[in-house]
Order: C-alpha cells, then structure tokens, then sequence
C-alpha cells in the first residue's frame, strides 16, 4: 500500500520519470493539440492502471498523483483527481481495441469521456465517436443523442427498401430513419390532433431537424396538389441533401393501421409525378405514429412499390385538467408519508 508520509521508492522513480515526461519539449508543446493530449492520456491511464495492478497501490495512488502533479504544474489542468481517474478509465475501456488510434484521438476529451462513461460496450461507444465526427456535434448535442439512446434507435424503423430501393442506396435510406423519434421539445395534449404536434415541429424546427439527423431540408408544411381535380396535402415534405430525394413525413397521433400506408404510398407516387426530376433518387415515405405491431407494419409494406419506412413517436404529454384535480399535491405526499411513519 503507498503511504503518504513514507513514499514507496518505485513510486519516487515512477513518477519523477512522469515529470520528465510532461516536461519534455515534446508534451509541452503539444498539450494543446487534441490528438497528442488523447496520446498523453492514454499513456498516462496504462502507467497508472499497471502500478495499481502491480504494486496493489489503489486509488491512493491517485490522490498522490494528483498532488505531485498539480504541485510540479499548477499551469497545466488535467491532473484533478476525477480526471486521472477518468485517464484511468479510458485506458480500461478501450484497452486491446483499435478504435483509440483510428478514432478517439479525433473528438475532444470531454466528449470522449461522456461516450466512454455512458457505452455499454465497445460497439456503442464506436457508433458514438463515429457519429460525433461525421456530424460535427457539440458536447450538448452528445450528451442528448445518448440520453435518448440514439444506439438503439438508428436504423431500426420497420421499412421495404430492400425490395423497393437498389443497393447500396437501400442501406444508407435505412440507416437515415430511427424508431422511435424522441421529440421531448414538445409539449402536447393527449389527444391533440395531429395539426396540433406539426404546427408544433415547425415551430421548434431547429430541434426537429436535429431528432431527424442531418441532411433533413425543410421544404413545405401542409404541401397543397391536385390530382384528378381532387385536392390532396402531405404533412410535411423535406429534401434529403445526401440521399439527393423528397421525404414525405405523415403524422398520425394514432397507433398504426394498414391503411396508413396506402395513402403514403399515393403521396409518394404523386410527388415522383410532380416534383422529383431525372437527378432525384425516389421520393422516400416516412409515417410517424404513436404505437404500431412490427409484424401487421411489415405486411402492410410487403406488397407496396414504393420505398416506405414506419417509425412510432414519442412527446411529453400534458395530463388534461380533469385528471390533474384528482392527483395529489407534494404537501399530501409529505403529510401521507409522515402519517405512516408514526
């Protein structure tokens, strides 16, 4: 065990070659540079997750890290004792994986840390570094694309476009739709009408386009045609940038019923009439409900020609005033509780 007061000798050598370390010209220099502070932490985790092992130190080691380092550099930030134990940690996760050469290195340390504490696994914390650099996300952005587990939803609407788009562009439409869609920015009745939960999309558009994931262009609310001297509108029409096609997305505040892909499957033939041109990729449909069964979803798009995806929705709902009267305060709560423990 190391003993603050009488410093086991290996330790005394260990860690004034570490000094050395961060103050060769080398580390110095490139502190500052994300890839080489990744390097340094690496290093620095395996250094301290070998002592521990090794020399049975614990985490005192830590702490004593922590002071000597602080002590020696108070200019450089980095050595706070939950910090080392993080570099610790960092090395432990992603030890014998090939991931921190080609990746890690690539994304700030602070986003680093949210994707190595909060993955399950190596798979999900690569999915995460992976999306991070494609889409350019901002530590925030991170950390509310894991707390709505972006992992699990990507790529798992129900669809048919194995059958109905060629390859690979069947694969990239299909990793381009989740299930479900997480819109927690709205607030909404129970039974609001689903004019109600678009109106409200648009109005927190920004975060809309960021639950659908990039490449969503926005082009029309209630998008107006007529075939047949009969009118029709589609809830929402989008341009998808890197699929270079339209996206009808129709809402429905329902559970999902056959039905509903039929009259999208309408929509999307009508908008290849009208609108796509020789450049476009297919028009591509996209159905939002509350609820659907998997398997009445994929009969229902088994047999249609059109490339459709099915996905359901979630929002924060708004308990009607009739029910709120008949839940109890916090001072109810308190009393109740304070009753029962006399």
């Amino acid at each position: 065990m190391l003993e603050d007061n009488k410093p086991n000798l290996e330790y005394k050598i260990w860690i004034n070659e570490l000094k050395n370390q961060v103050r060769s010209v080398q580390i110095k220099a490139a502190i500052s540079v994300n890839s080489a502070l990744i390097e340094f932490y690496w290093e620095l985790g395996k250094m301290i997750s070998e002592k521990q092992e090794f020399y049975n130190w614990g985490d005192k080691l830590i702490d004593k890290i922590s002071l000597d380092l602080k002590e020696e550099f108070p200019e450089i930030k980095g050595f706070s004792i939950r910090n080392l134990k993080y570099i610790r940690n960092f090395h432990s996760f992603y030890n014998n994986s090939i991931i921190r050469q080609q990746l890690v290195a690539q994304i700030p340390w602070g986003h680093n840390i949210l994707i190595f504490s909060k993955s399950k696994d190596i798979k999900e914390a690569h999915f995460y570094i992976q999306q991070t650099i494609e889409n350019n996300w901002s530590r925030d952005i991170l950390a509310l694309q894991i707390k709505t587990n972006l992992f699990e939803r990507k790529g798992k609407a129900i669809t048919n476009f194995k059958n109905t788009l060629p390859e690979p562009f069947s694969d990239l439409a299909e990793q381009t739709l989740k299930d479900p869609y997480i819109f927690d920015f709205l607030t909404i009745a129970t039974r609001a009408k689903e004019k109600d939960i678009e109106n409200q999309l648009i109005q927190h558009l920004k975060k809309f386009l960021l639950e659908l994931g990039k490449g969503f262009a926005f082009v029309a609310q209630q998008y107006r045609f007529a075939i047949a001297e009969n009118d029709y509108s589609i809830d929402l029409l989008f341009y998808h940038i890197r699929l270079k096609c339209y996206m009808v997305i129709e809402l429905k505040n329902t559970k999902f019923i056959p039905e509903y892909a039929g009259k999208i499957n309408f929509y999307l033939s009508a908008i290849d009439t009208l609108l796509k041109t020789n450049e476009d990729k297919p028009t591509i449909g996209l159905l939002l409900c509350r609820d659907k069964d998997n398997i009445e979803a994929e009969f229902a798009l088994r047999d249609l020609n059109k490339p459709i995806g099915i996905s359901e929705f979630q929002l924060t709902e708004i308990l009607p005033e009739e029910f709120k009267s008949s839940l109890p305060t916090i001072e109810e709560i308190e009393n109740e509780l304070k009753n029962k423990n006399e």
